[in-house]
């Protein structure tokens, strides 16, 4: 069963010799980066290796949330929700973002105190954050026959359509004259005495003083061909979707299970609590770094050894810019989805939420998240190479976050004054000496 089918972009027909900046990767991070320089006035190309959204930026569950994020990440959220709020009519495009509310639920004293504990984080913010339990919970979650007995409501979350949203914004960025060549990789920097002067693309070199990496799961393997350390790593999702079906308009996750409506009036489905890592080499290299979120989140990951060992064994690492490069090879990575997860999610979706059982399952797949090791993005400049930009390792957050993401690499690459403080998102933390792993109240 083939992954999601996100809204065709046409692309451009030539690439241009010159440009301010060119973004690396068409998912929603890189798109929005390219709309919010091109508004600003830079000439700006963006070249997706395969079709705009085709990986992860398709495959997430479309949820816009500020409930129960890492605080580091909250003032870029709350931007972020505001610019989806009037995203539709700035692009002139459907994103499909509605504004339906998110329960997060828990259940026993350990899963109460760490939504109580989260709700600090936002004191003060006038988000509506509340915890409910009893005939409120039931009012929002109707016949809920779930596990947990009470909830952390966020009025203010949403929800967007993945297979939409990307595409209408880089859409939007050409409009503003943005230029969009797909099935068209980026290969390597080219520098001068430790500055970017361009780039090298499988269809030719463009010149450039300023480039910005956003290329999700596959950030690390382009920015070590730079010499770029990125500690960063894969983790595995498996979602589902059904037929439409009668349910819950607010979102809701659990442990056992996460689901939110989707515009054609079906469900997106996935697990609340499992993510699949398959071991491969980065596995070993990346081991000391990566420790502390491990044995943090070890209950929620489940490790396997595949076939993904041979083929990241056997990719290139380096390479010239005149040679066919892994991002060649794979133009959209399509994971299996995993088949146990769908079975387990399936069953207790429809446990939890009865109207389901009128439902069916009409499409699965699988996603790669590129995950760092505090699970909080990378939005920085490059210190040794003046003009380099990375904007990746969303964790998982990337698809809600990505508006305000772009604006703030904008605020970076242009010098202007970033609208928020980007110091937790600095490439540097992984070397500086600072503590590097996720929030203990996450």
């Amino acid at each position: 069963m083939p992954g999601p089918k996100p809204t065709p972009v046409e692309p451009d027909l030539h690439l241009p010799k010159s440009v301010d900046v060119v973004v690396i990767g068409g998912g929603i991070i890189g798109a929005s980066t390219a709309l919010e320089l091109s508004e600003r006035g830079a000439s700006v190309l963006l070249c997706e290796k395969g079709q705009i959204a085709g990986e992860q930026s398709s495959r997430n569950w479309g949820w816009v949330r500020l409930g129960m994020r890492d605080p580091r990440e909250i003032p870029l959220m709350i931007e972020a929700q505001r610019l989806w709020q009037g995203l539709d009519q700035r692009i002139g495009r459907k994103t499909g973002y509605s504004r339906a509310g998110i329960l997060f639920g828990a259940s026993g004293k350990r899963g109460s105190g760490q939504l109580e504990r989260w709700l600090r984080h936002v004191d003060g913010l006038q988000t509506g954050a509340k915890l409910v339990a009893g005939a409120e919970l039931g009012t929002l979650l109707p016949d809920n026959q779930t596990s947990f007995d009470r909830a952390l409501y966020m009025p203010q979350d949403g929800r967007a359509e993945p297979q939409w949203a990307a595409p209408a914004i880089a859409e939007a960025a050409r409009d503003k004259g943005a230029v969009l060549m797909t099935n068209c990789a980026v290969r390597s920097l080219d520098t001068k005495d430790g500055h970017i002067t361009g780039v090298f693309t499988e269809r030719g070199r463009v010149a450039c003083p300023y480039v910005v990496l956003a290329g999700g799961a596959w950030s690390r393997l382009f920015a070590g061909n730079a010499g770029i350390e990125l500690p960063q790593l894969r983790v595995l999702n498996t979602v589902l979707r059904t037929s439409p079906s009668p349910g819950p308009e607010t979102a809701l996750w659990s442990d056992e299970f996460a689901i939110r409506k989707r515009a054609d009036g079906g469900y997106t489905i996935a697990s609340g609590h499992e993510n699949t890592v398959d071991i491969v080499p980065d596995s070993f290299r990346l081991a000391r770094l990566f420790l502390p979120a491990f044995a943090q989140e070890w209950r929620s990951l489940r490790f396997r050894l595949s076939n993904r060992w041979g083929i990241e064994a056997q990719q290139d690492r380096t390479w010239l810019p005149t040679d066919v490069t892994p991002f060649e090879h794979c133009r959209v990575l399509d994971p299996e989805p995993s088949s146990r997860v769908l079975r387990q999610v399936w069953a207790k979706a429809r446990k939890g939420v009865p109207a389901l059982e009128q439902a069916e399952i009409v499409q699965s797949w699988a996603g790669m998240i590129d995950v760092t090791p505090d699970a909080v993005p990378v939005i920085s400049g490059v210190e040794d190479i003046p003009g380099m930009f990375i904007a990746t390792g969303f964790s998982g957050h990337g698809f809600g976050i990505g508006p305000a993401a772009g604006r703030l690499m904008a605020d970076l690459v242009a010098g202007t004054a970033p609208f928020v403080d980007p110091a937790a998102f600095r490439l540097s933390r992984f070397t500086d000496g600072s503590k590097v792993r996720p929030d203990p109240g996450y």
